[in-house]
């Protein structure tokens, strides 16, 4: 089985949570038999944004004009995530809320895989049908904030997004999903919260064991 991580924070585990979760999730799965893990840093690939440049080079390329460096650059970095997210079977993401939503780098990474053809398609009447449905999805984030109250929730932009795209929009299962929030928000809690959450993200790794057996 096929594991891929998408890390999606480039501060020290010292700083950021979400990259102590990573560190957690890693080390737990390492122990772990009949598992290929890879990890994808969004922050240490080479991920250029894209807007116009990517339609220009898919202009070029049905037209069969040669590309720019930064039109090919694009195009490969684009392959290399879509190649990595195809190969695995269950992806994880260990990832923070930065100003109510996702990294802009993880970002990226989503709008590199989320391809009409690749990930999904249209049907004839317009419907989007998901095209990697057998695919399973860990979400592993967090938040300095309380955002899980029902007054916050709204204001929520990270995992909700993540939630809309992988379960929604590509029709995969999130089987698991760990939080860590509050520990900004009350810091005299801060090493509890923190430590009870690094313990549910090593829970995750053994949902991952058993799902090995059966896949």
């Amino acid at each position: 089985m096929n594991v891929l991580v998408v890390k999606a924070n480039n501060r020290p585990a010292s700083e950021g949570v979400s990259s102590r979760m990573y560190e957690t999730f890693m080390e737990g799965v390492s122990k772990l038999e009949n598992i290929t893990v890879s990890t994808y840093d969004v922050f240490a690939e080479d991920t250029p944004y894209f807007g116009q440049e990517l339609f220009d080079a898919f202009n070029k390329l049905a037209n069969d004009e040669e590309l720019t460096s930064g039109e090919q650059r694009l195009l490969d970095a684009k392959q290399k995530a879509k190649s990595i997210f195809a190969a695995a079977d269950i992806v994880v993401f260990a990832f923070p809320l930065w100003n109510l939503t996702i990294p802009a780098k993880l970002q990226t990474f989503v709008d590199y895989i989320n391809e009409a053809g690749f990930t999904f398609k249209y049907s004839p009447e317009g419907n989007i049908v998901p095209l990697k449905p057998e695919k399973k999805v860990v979400l592993l984030n967090a938040r300095g904030g309380v955002y899980s109250t029902a007054e916050m929730q709204s204001m929520e932009m990270s995992v909700n997004y993540m939630r809309n795209i992988f379960a929604g929009m590509f029709g995969m299962e999130i089987i698991d999903e760990v939080v860590i929030e509050g520990h900004n928000a009350m810091p005299d809690q801060a090493e509890q919260i923190i430590e009870e959450g690094l313990q549910k993200v090593t829970e995750a790794t053994s949902k991952i064991a058993s799902l090995s057996v059966t896949m």
